[in-house]
Protein backbone atom coordinates (compact mmCIF):
# COMPACT_ATOMS: atom_id res chain seq x y z
CA UNK A 1 0.00 0.00 0.00
CA UNK A 2 2.74 2.40 0.96
CA UNK A 3 4.70 1.60 -2.19
CA UNK A 4 1.65 2.29 -4.34
CA UNK A 5 1.09 5.61 -2.62
CA UNK A 6 4.68 6.63 -3.13
CA UNK A 7 4.59 5.73 -6.78
CA UNK A 8 1.48 7.76 -7.36
CA UNK A 9 3.00 10.67 -5.49
CA UNK A 10 5.98 10.46 -7.80
CA UNK A 11 3.70 10.61 -10.79
CA UNK A 12 1.92 13.57 -9.27
CA UNK A 13 5.21 15.32 -8.61
CA UNK A 14 6.09 14.80 -12.25
CA UNK A 15 2.89 16.59 -13.16
CA UNK A 16 3.97 19.88 -11.64
CA UNK A 17 3.06 22.25 -14.42
CA UNK A 18 4.93 25.25 -15.69
CA UNK A 19 5.42 25.75 -19.39
CA UNK A 20 8.66 26.37 -21.24
CA UNK A 21 10.77 23.86 -19.30
CA UNK A 22 14.06 22.58 -20.59
CA UNK A 23 15.03 18.95 -20.22
CA UNK A 24 16.36 17.79 -16.86
CA UNK A 25 19.77 16.22 -16.53
CA UNK A 26 23.29 16.82 -15.36
CA UNK A 27 24.43 20.38 -15.92
CA UNK A 28 27.15 21.23 -18.39
CA UNK A 29 30.67 21.42 -17.01
CA UNK A 30 31.03 24.55 -14.90
CA UNK A 31 33.68 25.96 -12.55
CA UNK A 32 36.26 23.39 -11.46
CA UNK A 33 36.74 22.09 -7.94
CA UNK A 34 39.81 23.28 -6.10
CA UNK A 35 42.55 20.88 -4.99
CA UNK A 36 43.25 23.15 -2.02
CA UNK A 37 41.27 23.37 1.25
CA UNK A 38 38.11 25.43 0.74
CA UNK A 39 35.64 26.91 3.20
CA UNK A 40 32.09 27.64 2.10
CA UNK A 41 29.16 29.03 4.05
CA UNK A 42 25.58 27.85 4.10
CA UNK A 43 22.43 29.40 5.54
CA UNK A 44 18.87 28.26 6.17
CA UNK A 45 15.81 29.09 8.24
CA UNK A 46 14.19 26.73 10.68
CA UNK A 47 14.16 25.47 14.23
CA UNK A 48 16.53 23.37 16.28
CA UNK A 49 15.42 20.04 14.82
CA UNK A 50 16.16 21.21 11.27
CA UNK A 51 19.49 22.61 12.40
CA UNK A 52 20.50 19.31 13.98
CA UNK A 53 19.58 17.33 10.85
CA UNK A 54 21.28 19.77 8.50
CA UNK A 55 24.48 19.84 10.51
CA UNK A 56 24.53 16.04 10.55
CA UNK A 57 24.20 16.05 6.74
CA UNK A 58 26.98 18.63 6.51
CA UNK A 59 29.21 16.39 8.62
CA UNK A 60 28.56 13.50 6.24
CA UNK A 61 29.46 15.75 3.30
CA UNK A 62 32.68 16.92 4.95
CA UNK A 63 33.64 13.32 5.64
CA UNK A 64 33.23 12.51 1.95
CA UNK A 65 35.00 15.70 0.83
CA UNK A 66 37.59 16.39 3.55
CA UNK A 67 39.12 19.40 1.78
CA UNK A 68 35.81 21.31 2.04
CA UNK A 69 34.72 22.92 5.30
CA UNK A 70 31.15 24.17 5.61
CA UNK A 71 30.30 27.03 7.96
CA UNK A 72 26.58 26.77 8.83
CA UNK A 73 24.27 29.51 10.04
CA UNK A 74 20.52 29.59 10.58
CA UNK A 75 17.74 31.72 12.01
CA UNK A 76 13.98 31.75 12.39
CA UNK A 77 11.89 32.81 9.40
CA UNK A 78 11.73 36.55 10.08
CA UNK A 79 15.29 36.93 11.27
CA UNK A 80 16.56 34.89 8.36
CA UNK A 81 15.37 37.26 5.67
CA UNK A 82 16.64 40.31 7.54
CA UNK A 83 20.09 38.72 7.80
CA UNK A 84 20.10 37.62 4.16
CA UNK A 85 19.05 41.07 2.94
CA UNK A 86 21.84 42.69 4.95
CA UNK A 87 24.55 40.27 3.82
CA UNK A 88 23.41 40.43 0.19
CA UNK A 89 23.46 44.23 0.18
CA UNK A 90 27.03 44.08 1.48
CA UNK A 91 28.03 41.55 -1.18
CA UNK A 92 28.71 38.96 1.51
CA UNK A 93 25.84 36.50 1.22
CA UNK A 94 26.55 32.86 2.15
CA UNK A 95 27.62 30.54 -0.66
CA UNK A 96 24.58 28.28 -0.31
CA UNK A 97 21.20 29.82 0.42
CA UNK A 98 17.95 28.16 1.37
CA UNK A 99 15.48 30.10 -0.78
CA UNK A 100 11.71 30.53 -0.72
CA UNK A 101 9.31 31.13 -3.60
CA UNK A 102 8.29 34.50 -2.16
CA UNK A 103 11.81 35.87 -2.51
CA UNK A 104 13.12 33.99 -5.54
CA UNK A 105 12.27 36.59 -8.19
CA UNK A 106 13.52 39.41 -5.98
CA UNK A 107 16.96 37.90 -5.41
CA UNK A 108 17.21 36.52 -8.93
CA UNK A 109 16.40 39.86 -10.54
CA UNK A 110 19.14 41.67 -8.64
CA UNK A 111 21.85 39.22 -9.71
CA UNK A 112 22.25 37.83 -6.22
CA UNK A 113 21.87 34.20 -7.31
CA UNK A 114 23.98 31.94 -9.55
CA UNK A 115 22.61 30.40 -12.73
CA UNK A 116 22.56 26.79 -11.56
CA UNK A 117 22.30 25.44 -15.09
CA UNK A 118 25.99 26.36 -15.47
CA UNK A 119 27.03 24.27 -12.45
CA UNK A 120 27.55 20.52 -12.12
CA UNK A 121 24.39 19.50 -10.29
CA UNK A 122 22.58 16.35 -11.37
CA UNK A 123 18.89 17.12 -11.90
CA UNK A 124 18.06 14.06 -13.99
CA UNK A 125 15.71 12.66 -11.32
CA UNK A 126 13.79 15.93 -10.86
CA UNK A 127 10.85 16.40 -13.25
CA UNK A 128 11.22 19.27 -15.72
CA UNK A 129 8.04 20.83 -14.40
CA UNK A 130 9.45 20.88 -10.87
CA UNK A 131 12.71 22.40 -12.08
CA UNK A 132 10.74 25.15 -13.79
CA UNK A 133 9.39 26.34 -10.44
CA UNK A 134 12.92 27.51 -9.66
CA UNK A 135 13.29 29.60 -12.80
CA UNK A 136 12.96 33.36 -13.15
CA UNK A 137 12.97 34.71 -16.71
CA UNK A 138 14.01 31.21 -17.83
CA UNK A 139 17.12 31.20 -15.63
CA UNK A 140 17.54 28.37 -13.11
CA UNK A 141 18.22 30.33 -9.93
CA UNK A 142 16.96 27.65 -7.55
CA UNK A 143 16.41 23.91 -7.29
CA UNK A 144 13.37 22.63 -5.40
CA UNK A 145 14.19 20.56 -2.34
CA UNK A 146 10.68 19.24 -1.91
CA UNK A 147 7.06 19.88 -2.71
CA UNK A 148 4.03 20.37 -0.51
CA UNK A 149 0.30 20.89 -0.94
CA UNK A 150 -2.32 22.65 1.16
CA UNK A 151 -4.52 20.59 3.44
CA UNK A 152 -7.24 20.76 6.06
CA UNK A 153 -5.91 19.33 9.32
CA UNK A 154 -8.52 17.55 11.45
CA UNK A 155 -7.93 16.49 15.05
CA UNK A 156 -9.63 13.08 15.04
CA UNK A 157 -9.33 12.80 18.83
CA UNK A 158 -11.44 15.91 19.33
CA UNK A 159 -13.99 14.75 16.76
CA UNK A 160 -14.37 11.49 18.68
CA UNK A 161 -14.42 13.21 22.07
CA UNK A 162 -17.33 15.44 21.10
CA UNK A 163 -19.23 12.89 19.02
CA UNK A 164 -18.76 14.51 15.62
CA UNK A 165 -18.12 12.44 12.49
CA UNK A 166 -15.21 13.23 10.22
CA UNK A 167 -16.44 14.61 6.88
CA UNK A 168 -16.27 13.10 3.42
CA UNK A 169 -13.60 15.33 1.92
CA UNK A 170 -14.35 14.16 -1.61
CA UNK A 171 -17.76 15.82 -1.64
CA UNK A 172 -17.87 18.53 1.01
CA UNK A 173 -18.24 22.26 0.43
CA UNK A 174 -17.19 25.35 2.35
CA UNK A 175 -20.75 25.55 3.67
CA UNK A 176 -20.25 22.03 5.07
CA UNK A 177 -16.98 23.14 6.63
CA UNK A 178 -18.65 26.08 8.36
CA UNK A 179 -21.47 23.89 9.67
CA UNK A 180 -18.95 21.37 10.96
CA UNK A 181 -16.93 24.06 12.74
CA UNK A 182 -20.09 25.41 14.38
CA UNK A 183 -21.09 21.91 15.49
CA UNK A 184 -17.70 21.25 17.07
CA UNK A 185 -17.79 24.51 19.00
CA UNK A 186 -21.34 23.86 20.19
CA UNK A 187 -20.87 20.22 21.21
CA UNK A 188 -17.68 21.02 23.12
CA UNK A 189 -19.54 23.59 25.18
CA UNK A 190 -16.88 26.14 24.36
CA UNK A 191 -14.00 23.93 25.52
CA UNK A 192 -12.58 24.20 22.01
CA UNK A 193 -13.35 26.21 18.90
CA UNK A 194 -14.29 24.44 15.69
CA UNK A 195 -11.62 25.91 13.45
CA UNK A 196 -8.53 28.05 13.47
CA UNK A 197 -8.19 30.82 10.91
CA UNK A 198 -8.23 29.17 7.50
CA UNK A 199 -7.16 31.91 5.08
CA UNK A 200 -5.63 35.35 4.85
CA UNK A 201 -2.49 34.61 6.85
CA UNK A 202 -0.23 33.38 4.03
CA UNK A 203 0.17 33.58 0.28
CA UNK A 204 -0.84 29.94 -0.17
CA UNK A 205 -4.33 30.47 1.18
CA UNK A 206 -4.84 33.55 -0.99
CA UNK A 207 -3.70 31.63 -4.07
CA UNK A 208 -6.15 28.88 -3.25
CA UNK A 209 -9.14 31.21 -2.88
CA UNK A 210 -8.20 33.08 -6.05
CA UNK A 211 -7.92 29.91 -8.09
CA UNK A 212 -11.16 28.51 -6.69
CA UNK A 213 -12.79 31.60 -8.21
CA UNK A 214 -11.05 31.01 -11.54
CA UNK A 215 -8.49 33.74 -10.92
CA UNK A 216 -4.77 34.04 -10.16
CA UNK A 217 -3.06 36.33 -7.68
CA UNK A 218 -0.57 37.56 -10.32
CA UNK A 219 -0.51 37.56 -14.11
CA UNK A 220 2.39 37.30 -16.56
CA UNK A 221 2.75 41.10 -16.64
CA UNK A 222 3.43 41.21 -12.88
CA UNK A 223 0.03 42.71 -12.19
CA UNK A 224 -2.06 41.77 -9.17
CA UNK A 225 -4.89 40.04 -11.00
CA UNK A 226 -7.06 38.65 -8.20
CA UNK A 227 -10.26 40.66 -7.90
CA UNK A 228 -11.17 42.63 -4.77
CA UNK A 229 -14.49 40.78 -4.70
CA UNK A 230 -12.75 37.41 -4.38
CA UNK A 231 -10.54 38.61 -1.52
CA UNK A 232 -13.56 40.19 0.17
CA UNK A 233 -15.48 36.91 -0.12
CA UNK A 234 -12.60 35.11 1.61
CA UNK A 235 -12.67 37.52 4.52
CA UNK A 236 -16.46 37.56 4.72
CA UNK A 237 -16.47 33.79 5.06
CA UNK A 238 -14.22 34.09 8.09
CA UNK A 239 -16.21 36.96 9.56
CA UNK A 240 -19.35 34.84 9.37
CA UNK A 241 -17.57 31.97 11.13
CA UNK A 242 -16.32 34.26 13.87
CA UNK A 243 -19.85 35.60 14.37
CA UNK A 244 -21.30 32.09 14.61
CA UNK A 245 -18.64 30.94 17.06
CA UNK A 246 -17.19 28.38 14.67
CA UNK A 247 -13.83 30.14 14.26
CA UNK A 248 -11.47 31.61 16.81
CA UNK A 249 -11.91 35.23 17.78
CA UNK A 250 -9.41 37.78 16.37
CA UNK A 251 -7.43 38.03 19.62
CA UNK A 252 -6.99 34.25 19.74
CA UNK A 253 -5.96 34.21 16.08
CA UNK A 254 -3.21 36.76 16.73
CA UNK A 255 -2.03 34.76 19.74
CA UNK A 256 -1.95 31.55 17.71
CA UNK A 257 0.04 33.12 14.88
CA UNK A 258 2.59 34.52 17.31
CA UNK A 259 3.07 31.07 18.84
CA UNK A 260 4.16 29.53 15.53
CA UNK A 261 3.50 26.10 14.08
CA UNK A 262 4.43 24.20 17.25
CA UNK A 263 2.53 26.42 19.67
CA UNK A 264 -0.51 27.49 17.68
CA UNK A 265 -4.14 26.48 18.04
CA UNK A 266 -3.82 23.24 16.07
CA UNK A 267 -0.68 22.18 17.91
CA UNK A 268 -2.25 22.79 21.32
CA UNK A 269 -5.63 21.19 20.45
CA UNK A 270 -7.55 24.41 21.02
CA UNK A 271 -9.29 23.83 17.69
CA UNK A 272 -10.37 20.71 15.81
CA UNK A 273 -9.77 22.04 12.30
CA UNK A 274 -7.35 24.30 10.48
CA UNK A 275 -5.20 24.63 7.38
CA UNK A 276 -1.54 23.76 6.89
CA UNK A 277 0.77 22.26 4.31
CA UNK A 278 0.75 18.47 4.34
CA UNK A 279 4.41 18.32 5.31
CA UNK A 280 3.67 20.20 8.55
CA UNK A 281 1.68 17.26 9.91
CA UNK A 282 4.76 15.85 11.62
CA UNK A 283 5.45 19.02 13.62
CA UNK A 284 1.77 19.39 14.47
CA UNK A 285 1.48 15.77 15.58
CA UNK A 286 4.64 15.95 17.66
CA UNK A 287 3.38 19.09 19.40
CA UNK A 288 -0.22 17.99 19.94
CA UNK A 289 0.21 14.28 20.52
CA UNK A 290 -3.12 13.91 18.72
CA UNK A 291 -4.38 11.74 15.89
CA UNK A 292 -4.30 14.26 13.06
CA UNK A 293 -5.87 13.56 9.67
CA UNK A 294 -5.29 15.43 6.41
CA UNK A 295 -8.41 16.29 4.44
CA UNK A 296 -8.76 17.77 0.98
CA UNK A 297 -9.92 21.36 0.86
CA UNK A 298 -13.40 21.90 -0.53
CA UNK A 299 -13.13 22.81 -4.19
CA UNK A 300 -15.36 23.42 -7.21
CA UNK A 301 -15.99 20.29 -9.27
CA UNK A 302 -14.58 21.81 -12.45
CA UNK A 303 -11.51 23.49 -10.92
CA UNK A 304 -8.49 22.18 -9.02
CA UNK A 305 -7.30 25.25 -7.10
CA UNK A 306 -4.74 23.40 -5.00
CA UNK A 307 -1.23 23.38 -6.43
CA UNK A 308 2.21 22.11 -5.60
CA UNK A 309 4.38 24.57 -3.73
CA UNK A 310 8.10 24.03 -3.66
CA UNK A 311 8.64 23.64 0.06
CA UNK A 312 11.90 25.52 -0.35
CA UNK A 313 14.88 25.63 -2.67
CA UNK A 314 18.65 25.53 -2.63
CA UNK A 315 20.36 28.42 -4.38
CA UNK A 316 23.99 29.46 -4.78
CA UNK A 317 25.09 33.04 -4.23
CA UNK A 318 25.90 34.96 -7.37
CA UNK A 319 28.91 36.34 -5.49
CA UNK A 320 30.25 32.96 -4.36
CA UNK A 321 34.01 32.60 -4.71
CA UNK A 322 33.62 28.82 -4.66
CA UNK A 323 30.61 28.00 -6.86
CA UNK A 324 31.91 24.53 -7.76
CA UNK A 325 32.18 23.50 -4.12
CA UNK A 326 28.82 25.08 -3.34
CA UNK A 327 27.27 23.13 -6.22
CA UNK A 328 28.86 19.94 -4.92
CA UNK A 329 27.14 20.41 -1.55
CA UNK A 330 23.80 21.21 -3.20
CA UNK A 331 24.15 18.08 -5.32
CA UNK A 332 24.93 16.04 -2.19
CA UNK A 333 21.89 17.38 -0.35
CA UNK A 334 19.52 16.81 -3.27
CA UNK A 335 20.85 13.61 -4.80
CA UNK A 336 22.66 11.50 -2.22
CA UNK A 337 21.01 8.70 -0.28
CA UNK A 338 23.30 9.50 2.64
CA UNK A 339 21.81 12.98 3.00
CA UNK A 340 18.30 11.66 2.40
CA UNK A 341 18.67 9.15 5.23
CA UNK A 342 19.45 12.03 7.59
CA UNK A 343 17.05 14.73 6.37
CA UNK A 344 14.15 12.55 5.26
CA UNK A 345 11.07 14.61 4.44
CA UNK A 346 11.68 17.42 6.93
CA UNK A 347 12.09 19.95 4.12
CA UNK A 348 9.21 18.54 2.13
CA UNK A 349 8.41 15.48 0.08
CA UNK A 350 11.54 15.16 -2.08
CA UNK A 351 11.23 16.48 -5.62
CA UNK A 352 13.94 13.99 -6.59
CA UNK A 353 12.05 10.85 -7.61
CA UNK A 354 14.90 8.44 -6.90
CA UNK A 355 15.35 9.84 -3.40
CA UNK A 356 11.64 9.60 -2.63
CA UNK A 357 11.65 6.00 -3.79
CA UNK A 358 14.70 5.31 -1.64
CA UNK A 359 12.91 6.69 1.42
CA UNK A 360 9.66 4.80 0.85
CA UNK A 361 10.41 1.98 3.30
CA UNK A 362 11.70 4.24 6.06
CA UNK A 363 8.98 6.89 6.21
CA UNK A 364 7.57 7.63 9.63
CA UNK A 365 3.81 7.28 10.16
CA UNK A 366 3.31 11.03 9.75
CA UNK A 367 5.56 11.16 6.68
CA UNK A 368 3.40 8.44 5.20
CA UNK A 369 0.28 10.47 5.99
CA UNK A 370 1.80 13.45 4.15
CA UNK A 371 2.80 11.42 1.09
CA UNK A 372 -0.50 9.53 0.87
CA UNK A 373 -2.45 12.78 1.18
CA UNK A 374 -0.41 14.31 -1.63
CA UNK A 375 -1.24 11.25 -3.71
CA UNK A 376 -4.96 12.00 -3.28
CA UNK A 377 -4.75 15.63 -4.35
CA UNK A 378 -5.39 16.60 -7.96
CA UNK A 379 -3.31 19.74 -8.41
CA UNK A 380 -3.84 22.50 -10.89
CA UNK A 381 -1.02 24.16 -12.81
CA UNK A 382 1.66 25.76 -10.67
CA UNK A 383 1.09 29.50 -10.18
CA UNK A 384 3.57 32.01 -11.53
CA UNK A 385 6.50 32.82 -9.27
CA UNK A 386 5.78 35.73 -6.95
CA UNK A 387 6.99 38.87 -8.80
CA UNK A 388 9.97 40.94 -7.76
CA UNK A 389 8.77 43.46 -5.21
CA UNK A 390 5.95 41.27 -3.89
CA UNK A 391 7.92 39.29 -1.32
CA UNK A 392 6.14 41.25 1.40
CA UNK A 393 2.75 39.91 0.32
CA UNK A 394 2.21 37.90 3.49
CA UNK A 395 2.93 40.78 5.87
CA UNK A 396 0.63 43.06 3.87
CA UNK A 397 -2.07 40.40 3.69
CA UNK A 398 -1.88 39.67 7.42
CA UNK A 399 -2.22 43.37 8.27
CA UNK A 400 -5.36 43.82 6.21
CA UNK A 401 -6.74 40.50 7.43
CA UNK A 402 -6.39 41.65 11.03
CA UNK A 403 -8.10 44.94 10.19
CA UNK A 404 -11.02 43.11 8.61
CA UNK A 405 -11.44 40.39 11.22
CA UNK A 406 -11.26 42.91 14.07
CA UNK A 407 -13.98 45.01 12.44
CA UNK A 408 -11.80 48.01 11.65
CA UNK A 409 -12.19 47.91 7.85
CA UNK A 410 -14.97 46.50 5.62
CA UNK A 411 -13.81 43.53 3.50
CA UNK A 412 -14.22 45.15 0.08
CA UNK A 413 -12.45 48.34 1.16
CA UNK A 414 -9.57 46.35 2.61
CA UNK A 415 -9.34 44.21 -0.52
CA UNK A 416 -8.98 47.24 -2.76
CA UNK A 417 -6.37 48.76 -0.47
CA UNK A 418 -4.45 45.48 -0.29
CA UNK A 419 -4.31 45.16 -4.09
CA UNK A 420 -3.23 48.79 -4.51
CA UNK A 421 -0.48 48.52 -1.90
CA UNK A 422 0.86 45.24 -3.25
CA UNK A 423 0.88 46.54 -6.82
CA UNK A 424 2.71 49.67 -5.69
CA UNK A 425 5.40 47.48 -4.12
CA UNK A 426 5.82 45.56 -7.38
CA UNK A 427 5.93 48.72 -9.49
CA UNK A 428 8.56 50.28 -7.22
CA UNK A 429 10.89 47.28 -7.35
Amino acid sequence: MRKAGIGAALAATAALALSGCSGGGAAQSGPELSDEPVTISMTWWGGDARAEQTQEAIAAFEEEYPNITVEPQYADWNGYWDQLATSTAAGESPDIIQMDELYLASYGARGALYDLSTLDIDTSEVPDEALATGKVADTQYALPIGVAVYAIVANADLFEQYGVELPDDETWTWDDYAALADELSEKSGGAITGTAQIAGFDAGSLKYWARAAGEEVFDEDNQVSVSPETIADMWQYELDLIASGGMQQPSAIVESQAAGISGGALATSKVALGTAYNTQVTALTDASGADLRLLKLPEPKSIHPNSYKPSMYWSVSGKSEHPAEAALLVDFLLDSEAAADIIGTERGIPANQAILDHLSDSLSPTDTIAVEYQDRVTPGDAPLVTPNGASGIEAILQRYTQEVLSGQTPPLDAAGAFIAELQAEIDAA
